[in-house]
């Protein structure tokens, strides 16, 4: 069965462009594969940011960790355990202030864990969550997405190839003060064409 993991991070709650084109991402993938169970992260609300105590609480052995440690554990292993569940990653990516939502930014922050995501070896790095699909929806006003003020789309594919997630594809429905509604019509089109 497939597994999808959806995970939301527009402040904008059902007005948010990039919510409508993980919607449709999501609606036409569980039509092709009838049965695809669904886990929904919604960090809208924030994330707390790793710090001193999410280190030492991340890399104490769970039997050594007081109940402080196991709560802040507990949290980052949620959010890991459910991108290794899933076999497609659907992203929202709202372009704020031409980078990542913070919130966002943290959840990576929380993946990105030695031994979990990714190793290092004799010949490099190497990432651990592989055979996954990532389906990236980026949304913005005006920042194109791949131009030289767009700091969000080619972080967020490097960071997932680096956890070894290489299959990435992005819908952009980006620019969107200056057509609307020709670029999220196209922005669609692109979804039908994917999910297909």
């Amino acid at each position: 069965m497939t597994h999808i993991l959806r995970i939301e991070t527009s402040i904008k709650g059902e007005a948010s462009v990039s919510r409508k084109l993980t919607d449709r991402i999501v609606a036409r993938l569980t039509k092709s594969a009838p049965g695809a169970e669904v886990t929904v992260r919604d960090l809208s609300a924030g994330v707390p940011q790793i710090d001193a105590d999410w280190i030492g609480a991340v890399y104490t052995p769970a039997e050594a960790r007081t109940p402080d440690q196991s709560r802040i554990a507990a949290y980052s292993d949620a959010l890991l355990d459910e991108v290794k569940a899933a076999d497609v990653l659907v992203i929202a990516l709202p372009v704020y202030n031409f980078g990542l939502p913070a919130q966002l930014k943290s959840w990576i922050d929380h993946l990105a864990r030695k031994g979990e995501t990714f190793r290092y070896t004799e010949k490099g790095q190497e990432g651990l969550l592989t055979g996954k699909r990532a389906i990236v929806a980026l949304s913005s006003d005006g920042t194109k997405m791949g131009s030289e003020i767009d700091f969000a789309s080619g972080y967020l594919r490097h960071m997932l190839g680096f956890f070894g997630i290489t299959d990435v594809e992005f819908v952009a429905a980006d620019r969107m003060v200056f057509d609307p509604e020709a670029t999220l019509k196209a922005a669609e089109a692109e979804i039908d064409r994917l999910a297909a």
